[in-house]
């Protein structure tokens, strides 16, 4: 027997995901059961909840099922419930389709969740049946829904908390970085250019950052030095903020 879904209430996912050279967002096709009732657009992951689960186990159990992913740490950051969430009627149809409602819904509340990772092999394996992929932020096609309203406060909310506490943008990078990678993810996320030159100098002044002997290797280019994150107190974040 299915689970009976509640069809006021739903979790969407915004995962954020740095690859080494930009931010992106993880997408879904709007495809129906089966490959039915497709509108072809795309969409963030996410779902009704089940009467009997929490928001928690919906997200989590949304995003497996979309996209294969699990284990994913998500965090709640804001809930959206607008009139006009609904406004474009094939958004409305095939919700109703694709969890075979039998009644018109003409409003909903999502709970939406964010996630900052790094694009590695575990990331790039993506199932499921829905076409699941990462996207660059500026590449965004437009979204069913208001899903593409919900990724900029998403994008918002991570540059105002990374503000005050700058480690949270190491989550995205690889667990030994170039300076040339973690100035590209504080470009991206802040919104701000940075000057090149100087970067090396500002890196020696944040405490959460340490250089390594080692190098990049078999590159074209002149080999960069290696960087790690070092976890600090929090009342130290304030100490060489990321700032251009």
């Amino acid at each position: 027997m299915n689970p009976t879904v509640n069809p006021y209430v739903s979790v969407d996912c915004v995962l954020l995901g740095f690859d080494g050279e930009q931010l992106n967002v993880l997408i879904v096709r709007q495809s129906g059961k089966g490959g039915e009732d497709s509108t072809g657009n795309y969409k963030l992951p996410g779902s009704l909840i089940y009467m009997d689960e929490n928001l928690d186990e919906a997200a989590q159990r949304v995003l497996n099922q979309l996209t294969g992913l699990v284990h994913v740490n998500m965090m709640q950051f804001k809930a959206f419930g607008g009139a006009d969430r609904l406004k474009n009627p094939s958004d409305s149809v095939w919700l109703e389709r694709f969890h075979h409602l039998n009644h018109h819904i003409e409003r909903i509340v999502t709970i939406a969740y964010t996630s900052l990772l790094r694009i590695d092999r575990r990331m790039e394996k993506l199932e499921g049946g829905y076409e699941a992929r990462w996207i660059p932020i500026g590449e965004l096609p437009k979204l069913a829904f208001d899903h593409n309203d919900i990724v900029l406060e998403a994008v918002e909310s991570v540059k105002q908390k990374s503000t005050l506490d700058p480690t949270l943008l190491f989550d995205l990078l690889p667990r030994k970085f170039t300076a040339a990678q973690l100035r590209v993810v504080i470009e991206n996320v802040q919104g701000v250019t940075i000057d090149v030159k100087n970067f090396h100098k500002k890196l020696a002044t944040m405490p959460y950052v340490m250089p390594l002997e080692e190098k990049e290797d078999g590159v074209n280019h002149r080999a960069a030095r290696y960087y790690k994150f070092k976890r600090i107190r929090k009342k130290n974040l304030t100490e060489g903020k990321m700032e251009s």
